[in-house]
């Protein structure tokens, strides 16, 4: 239900918001951590046409980021280390723009976050967390996470993760399927994950034009 929420806030957004840049004092002025994160977020006329994209204003990023995760925001997850990191939702800290094919009702969300953690801790523990549960205001959720082969970009490191949550049952039962791209480029953690519902193909093609698009727009920042 929580992935249905996050899906019907993307589709009911018409318009697009921008960020206030906030460049730090102590980074030189050349690299993406003196930058906005709003200014470094790729642009929705960069998504194939099919997939028609916005700027997430503040208020939903908070509810469509956990969604990509599988685990929202104040869920109990079991085991209880393998929750996601804390994260800032507020617009110094994750941007999101999103581009949804209304037709098979998937969407491929491009993030940008500020970390200082390494992506190989993600990828660390992924490999310990490979099925975990999650319960949010009493309703449970299984949510199975695999590694697979890196994206070949230039970045400082790469990580591609597929991910399936399962929760309901019998008529009520739902399937969020994702395939994520993520790429970290100093500070600036770029992913980009095609989400869909039910049986349906992840669209690769258009995810790796798309991943690619927003990690050189960073690196060329």
């Amino acid at each position: 239900m929580v992935a249905l929420a996050a899906a019907a806030i993307v589709a009911g957004c018409t318009s697009t918001v921008s960020g206030v840049a906030q460049p730090s004092t102590t980074i030189p002025a050349g690299s993406p951590s003196a930058k906005g994160l709003s200014t470094l977020l790729v642009d929705p006329a960069d998504f194939p046409a099919r997939y028609e994209a916005i700027v997430l204003p503040a208020q939903a990023v908070s509810m469509a980021a956990p969604d990509l995760t599988g685990v929202p925001q104040g869920a109990v997850v079991d085991p209880a280390d393998c929750a996601p990191p804390a994260q800032d939702y507020g617009p110094t800290g994750t941007v999101m723009a999103v581009g949804t094919d209304n037709a098979s009702r998937s969407t491929i969300s491009v993030e940008l976050t500020r970390t200082d953690t390494p992506l190989g801790d993600l990828a660390e523990q992924t490999k310990r967390c490979g099925e975990v549960t999650v319960t949010d205001s009493g309703a449970e959720s299984t949510v199975t996470t695999e590694t697979t082969p890196a994206p070949p970009v230039r970045a400082d490191d790469t990580l591609a993760l597929r991910r399936t949550v399962r929760s309901g049952a019998g008529s009520d039962k739902v399937t969020q399927s994702m395939v994520t791209l993520i790429a970290q480029v100093g500070d600036v953690r770029v992913s980009a994950t095609f989400m869909s519902f039910g049986d349906a193909k992840a669209d690769t093609v258009a995810l790796d034009e798309v991943f690619t698009a927003a990690v050189q727009k960073v690196q060329n920042s």
